[in-house]
């Protein structure tokens, strides 16, 4: 069955359809979760909460971009807003004119679970900015909007991530370079 004949059975609140469409997304939707959520358990109920979205506001889907993209983008929100609701992020202390002097060096055969794993290491504040930029693709000025924050505070937090990360890869014998940890998570 394609996707555009379930979407039509979703729409029309067919649960058979909307198991197969969970079966089908879930996963990726876990991935996001994983990377915003400090646990797996609040990772499962984000992804709850995204698809009991998705269900209940599947007639807005425009159907100009993809389908994919439209629930990403809601499992997106659904953990920034938990991450709000419980104000257990300190992305409102702006860092003065950080400077950062790391020597560039090759990457060390590191793979993407430990690229994840460090990641997901990292206080929430910093792996938030982290997410939002680096792998989701957001620009400071959004990021600062959905934060609530200053554009100067999301690139702090995007800087102080870097070298967090950096400085975590080198105490586990992993060296890499700001350009190759961005290469690596796009």
């Amino acid at each position: 069955m394609d996707l555009d004949s379930i979407l039509e059975r979703v729409k029309r609140k067919d649960r058979n359809a909307q198991r197969i469409l969970y079966e089908a997304y879930a996963p990726v939707l876990m991935g996001i979760g994983m990377r915003y959520m400090n646990h797996v358990q609040e990772a499962e109920d984000m992804v709850a909460e995204a698809f009991i979205k998705i269900f209940t506001r599947i007639g807005t889907f425009k159907e100009k971009g993809s389908f994919e993209g439209w629930m990403k983008r809601i499992m997106i929100n659904e953990c920034l807003m938990q991450i709000r609701k419980n104000q257990r992020q300190h992305l409102h202390l702006p860092i003065d004119e950080v400077e950062v002097d790391i020597e560039p060096v090759a990457i060390d055969k590191i793979s993407e679970e430990e690229i994840i794993r460090t990641i997901n290491s990292l206080p929430e504040g910093y792996r938030t900015v982290f997410n939002l930029y680096v792998i989701d693709g957001y620009k400071h000025r959004e990021i600062a909007e959905i934060l609530d924050i200053s554009i100067h505070t999301s690139k702090s937090q995007l800087i102080m991530a870097k070298r967090r990360l950096q400085q975590l890869l080198k105490k586990n014998n992993k060296y890499i370079s700001h350009e190759s940890l961005e290469a690596n998570t796009r």
